[in-house]
Parts: structure tokens; sequence; C-alpha cells
């Protein structure tokens, strides 16, 4: 049965109309979308040797707001969990409140060793880290050894940006990169 043209005009006028209001409501999405490009956050963490009885460290590694709020944890290396409470201030701010999120993040302890590690900026909900201020902290607990607890303060910003962290104890010189 052919249209006529009142009807042909009719559901062309339909048609138009539904993708006018489909280009409404995804632009903005798009827009959205380009404007919270991810950064990659990149870590050269070196674990030193250490002489006599050696066991390997627990390390926490995450990522605080300007409130200090933990946004990300990026790196939980530990062996039992009983002792996750010796990586203090990651213990205090994140572990103790998250039980979900220690499981899902932990892996095994690492003997010495240089380790690259690289990760997306985006929350512990996989949502993208807004720009703004931000600390680094590394913390590394050795039983019968040093603790080291690293902090670097950053802007999370659109530029690319390198940072070296000083040797400690426990660790080398670590190398923190942002790339936009």
């Amino acid at each position: 049965m052919p249209l006529t043209n009142q009807a042909f005009l009719h559901q062309a006028t339909k048609a138009l109309l539904v993708a006018f209001m489909s280009l409404l409501f995804f632009m903005p999405q798009l827009s959205l979308a380009s404007n919270h490009q991810v950064a990659e956050l990149a870590i050269k963490l070196e674990l030193k040797q250490q002489s006599g009885e050696y066991h390997p460290p627990y390390v926490a590694a995450w990522i605080e707001n300007d409130q200090k709020k933990s946004v990300r944890t990026l790196v939980l290396w530990r062996k039992k969990p009983k002792w996750l409470k010796d990586i203090r201030r990651w213990w205090r701010n994140v572990g103790r409140k998250d039980a979900e999120l220690v499981d899902a993040i932990t892996s095994a302890t690492h003997a010495a060793g240089t380790f690259p590690l690289s990760f997306s900026a985006v929350d512990d909900a996989k949502k993208p880290i807004p720009l703004g201020d931000y600390t680094l902290y590394i913390e590394v607990v050795r039983e019968k050894g040093a603790r080291a607890l690293i902090k670097k303060a950053f802007k999370l910003n659109k530029k690319t940006q390198q940072f070296t962290l000083k040797e400690t104890a426990e660790t080398g010189a670590i190398i923190f990169t942002i790339n936009p």
C-alpha cells in the first residue's frame, strides 16, 4: 500500500525528530568523553636487596586527593593478611575499611628487583580521576627490616610530568611519570 504525500511527510518528520533528539542526547556525552581523557601513571619501583635474613617486603602504593582521602590503591603486595596492618598509613586510611578492595587488588610479595608498573588514572570504582591536586604514597615494610613511607604531591593537569623520589633504606630511587 503506497504512502500518501501527507503520510510520507509525517513519517519523514518523525524520523528527523528522532535523529535530532538522539544527537542532542549523545553529543554532550561524546564531548565529555573527549574532555576526560584518562592520564597514564607509571612507577619504576626498585626494591633493594638486603643482607642477612631477608623477607620480601609488603608494599602498598596509592593516591590520595587534597582532602587526604584515598582515591585509588595502585599496588598491594603481601603474603599473609594478618600483617597488612603493618603497612600502617595505608591500613588506617584504606585497608581496614574495605576488605573487598583488599581482596581484589592483592598480589604476592616480590623479592629485590626493579618493577616497572603502569596504571590508568582512574579511581577504585574505575572512573577517571578529575584534574586537581593529589599525593602518591608508597609504603614499604619488611619483617625484621626497615619501614619506608614515600610521598610525592602532584597535580593531575593534562601535562607530562616526571618525578624522581629519593632512595630509602628499602628502595632505590623511584621514578614516577604522568602522561596525559
